[in-house]
């Protein structure tokens, strides 16, 4: 009986050091620095295709009063969006978050020392309304 304990205790022992991968924090890093990425790839996959003629009707009604009508910006208000070198860094998904959630007065980003209200002050905007604001807004970025 302690015969046939002791060889199931050393069979476990080397199925577990076996299954352990050796590799230890590396290869749980390495699976930790794909997830992000992973989710990132999901999210921006899962984002509507925003329509640019749409999104121009929309920043009209909802942007413009900030950013201007050409969106080249209002001075003491809102940014140029021609030229933002923060909104053309972001991605879609990013820029949809960031104009959902707006910018606070106190933000240590915030430039003009004006809030930027969550969905341009207008509530009743949809992911859609937004991604067609975002294709509209990408059709007038100046890179360069």
């Amino acid at each position: 009986m302690k015969k046939s304990i002791f060889i199931v205790l050393i069979g476990l022992s080397i199925l577990a050091i076996g299954c352990g991968g050796g590799g230890g924090e590396q290869a749980g890093t390495t699976t930790q620095k794909a997830k992000p990425q992973a989710q990132a790839q999901v999210k921006q996959a899962a984002l509507p295709k925003g329509d640019p003629v749409r999104g121009k009707e929309l920043y009209t009604q909802s942007c413009s009063a900030c950013h201007g009508p050409d969106a080249k910006g209002i001075p003491g208000l809102g940014k140029d969006l021609t030229t933002s070198q923060f909104a053309m860094n972001l991605s879609d998904a990013e820029l949809l978050d960031y104009i959902k959630k707006g910018r606070s007065t106190d933000d240590p980003l915030n430039t003009t020392g004006v809030a930027m209200p969550p969905k341009g002050g207008n509530p009743s905007l949809t992911d859609k309304d937004i991604m067609d604001i975002i294709a509209y807004i990408r059709t007038l970025e100046h890179k360069g």
